[in-house]
């Protein structure tokens, strides 16, 4: 069953989108996850991609998430020295 996880502030729901969408360098935010699937060579396809294994499932959903991870860790540590 899959979940869908929930930001801890759900009023940043579209500014995380669109940061997926700029680190993958992506057009959309929907099509975001296609692009990074096609980066790392996983057959992810519209619809029904029940046949991906775990792994090449967190292939794609590590490429986004650290990706993310590594774009806000910069995003704070510009507006920590922007501050001093």
């Amino acid at each position: 069953m899959a979940r869908k996880r929930k930001p801890l502030v759900p009023e940043a729901r579209n500014e995380l989108d669109l940061l997926k969408a700029k680190v993958v360098n992506s057009q959309s935010p929907e099509q975001a996850k296609f692009e990074a699937a096609e980066e790392v060579g996983v057959p992810l396809k519209n619809g029904y991609n029940g046949r991906l294994t775990s792994h090449e499932a967190g292939k794609v959903g590590g490429r986004l998430g650290g990706s993310m991870v590594r774009e806000l860790v910069k995003m704070a540590q510009k507006s920590m020295t922007k501050n001093k």
